[in-house]
């Protein structure tokens, strides 16, 4: 018997033997050919089930001329069918990349659940599981933070043990190595906020007050806000890829292993490095951004550099630049945690690091975001 598919490619059976089907491969068995369907095979051994029902299928190859994946495709899905039916399937016959192929292709049984589904769980099931989520990982946070206070305790009682020159090149890489990007920004700015309310208060002749304007907005908040941003998308991801490529080398479980606590030799020196860089980077960034407010008001407003730079002496005091740095210091200490955070809790993959970095970034954003507003309420209730 003879089942002619294509010009190309043909599939014949053998039922010589009693209790074995033998298939035979002819032609070309790529992708480009039209190949025979599975199902024929499948078809011509329910047929023989009446009689004598085959517990072997073997194959023979010696006039396939052609191969590639379009004929593991079918074997394997003849394999599946071979499996669900107690018969055997025999693959001595085939060439010997095809046996190879085939081995490979059938050693490791498909993990449940490595296929995504369409989930059919109902709607209030779904928002139950997120609800859950959100509070593991509020657990998670709290953990974290109470083993960072713990870390910091140990540091006053001189007790934390960590490498006091990763402290020095972390200090390196928060501070001067960012200064080039914080220079930029802050200088666009004090550019941006000048010329923006230059538009407005020309109309009233009072062009003198861009120097308040800029000086206070930077001194108060968009400084430290503008660095924070800065640090979180800089140095923050970078805290999270380096944890999370440690935690997926398993490195993290070795400095446990060894008795040495993750949270003072890893976490608790970025930490540190961060808090005491953002205040000067903070600092810095005021002057470039009122720097920048020079620039509009000497260039676009014909104010006199001497002029301008008296107002803004006028209107700054120490006290705004003192919040100014308490904001820093605490953005400093969120974009830490929030970095650190993330690459601990990263997943035991490569994919698992790049999450982790944009997560720590995410998450860093949104809490100071939440710090700002709660500084605010609280400087405006202090009166300052």
């Amino acid at each position: 018997m003879r089942e002619a598919s294509s010009t190309h490619c043909e599939l014949s059976f053998d039922h010589t033997a009693s209790s074995c089907l033998h298939v035979q491969l002819i032609g070309n068995w790529t992708l480009q050919a039209d190949l025979p369907s599975p199902s024929s095979v499948q078809q011509e051994l329910a047929n023989a089930q009446g009689s004598a029902p085959p517990t072997q299928l073997a194959f023979d190859a010696q006039q396939l001329t052609n191969w590639d994946s379009g004929l593991l495709t079918f074997l394997l899905t003849l394999d599946t069918y071979c499996k669900q039916h107690d018969i055997s399937l025999d693959p001595a016959g085939l060439p010997q990349g095809v046996q190879r192929l085939l081995h490979l292709a059938t050693a490791v049984p498909e993990r449940m659940g490595a296929r995504r589904e369409a989930s059919s769980e109902p709607f209030l099931a779904r928002v139950g599981k997120g609800v859950n989520r959100s509070l593991a990982g509020a657990t998670e946070i709290l953990s974290f933070l109470g083993q960072v206070v713990i870390a910091f305790l140990r540091l006053l009682r001189g007790k934390a043990r960590f490498r006091r020159s990763d402290l020095a090149l972390l200090i390196q890489q928060c501070g001067a190595q960012a200064l080039p990007i914080v220079s930029l920004i802050s200088f666009l700015v004090g550019l941006i906020l000048a010329f923006v309310g230059a538009v407005q208060l020309k109309q009233f002749g009072a062009q003198i007050y861009v120097a308040d304007l800029v000086g206070l907005g930077m001194a108060r908040s968009m400084g430290a806000m503008m660095v924070a941003i800065t640090m979180a998308g800089r140095t923050g991801a970078a805290f999270a890829a380096q944890l999370g490529t440690m935690t997926v080398n398993e490195e993290v479980d070795a400095f446990s292993t060894m008795g040495i606590s993750p949270m003072e030799f890893l976490v608790l020196p970025r930490m540190i490095a961060l808090m005491l860089m953002m205040p000067l980077l903070c600092l810095y960034a005021d002057l470039l951004g009122i720097l920048g407010g020079f620039v509009v008001g000497v260039g676009m407003l014909d104010l006199g550099g001497i002029e301008y730079f008296n107002e803004t002496r006028a209107a700054l005091s120490l006290t705004d630049f003192a919040l100014g740095l308490i904001n820093a210091t605490v953005y400093g200490g969120l974009v830490a945690i929030a970095g650190c955070l993330r690459g601990v809790q990263c997943g035991r993959s490569a994919s698992a690091v790049g999450d982790a970095a944009t997560s720590a970034v995410v998450t860093a954003l949104v809490w100071i975001i939440v710090a700002t507003a709660i500084l605010t309420v609280i400087y405006d209730v202090l009166g300052v």
